[in-house]
């Protein structure tokens, strides 16, 4: 039996393509962040224009904030705008077996981790008491990179209503995290 070999892919010219707004760059990162590794340029750009693909749905990609964010654009304008963020280094391209799956660049996923940063701190700001678990459960799955810079900017807040949250998130963490996190309650104390 034959080896197969890797689906080859062709990045669209993008001369004359308008750099993306800082806004852009944002959303696409966040679209993107949920299939790294596991989808490609089209199912990026399917989220991005917001699509009721079937793949899209079984996996609840319309759940990601970004989803239809160009919905406005053509799957090609997308797909063109995408190719410029690999051009730039914000994306690569990265083979999982044959096929060629989206991945952060360096310059992408440091470009990304203040993104996710905030969202996460807003989750926990917004956080009710039946989704509390879900989120303690996310953030014991999140970047260590990402989950220090969230504590420092919770313990710079002074806002003590984190607090409660903290309290009870620390007591699910890992060592170097719940030392993290009694930095930060400490510091909101200190207040």
């Amino acid at each position: 039996m034959s080896k197969k070999s890797k689906v080859s892919y062709q990045l669209n010219n993008t001369k004359g393509q308008i750099e993306p707004s800082e806004e852009d760059i944002k959303n696409i990162l966040r679209a993107a962040d949920e299939i790294i590794f596991v989808g490609g340029r089209t199912m990026l750009a399917k989220i991005l224009k917001g699509s009721k693909d079937k793949k899209l749905l079984e996996k609840q990609l319309e759940l990601c904030p970004s989803y239809g964010y160009f919905n406005k654009l053509t799957i090609e304008e997308i797909t063109k705008i995408i190719d410029w963020m690999i051009i730039n280094n914000y994306l690569d391209i990265d083979y999982n077996g044959r096929l060629p799956m989206i991945v952060f660049s360096s310059k992408g996923w440091e470009n990304y981790k203040p993104v996710y940063m905030d969202e996460l701190y807003n989750k926990i700001l917004n956080v009710g008491e039946d989704t509390r678990e879900a989120l303690i459960e996310e953030l014991t799955k999140t970047n260590r990179e990402v989950i220090s810079m969230l504590l420092f900017k919770i313990g710079s807040s002074k806002n003590i209503s984190f607090i409660k949250f903290l309290i009870k998130w620390e007591t699910v963490e890992v060592k170097k995290v719940r030392q993290k996190i009694n930095a930060a309650i400490l510091k909101l104390k200190s207040i």
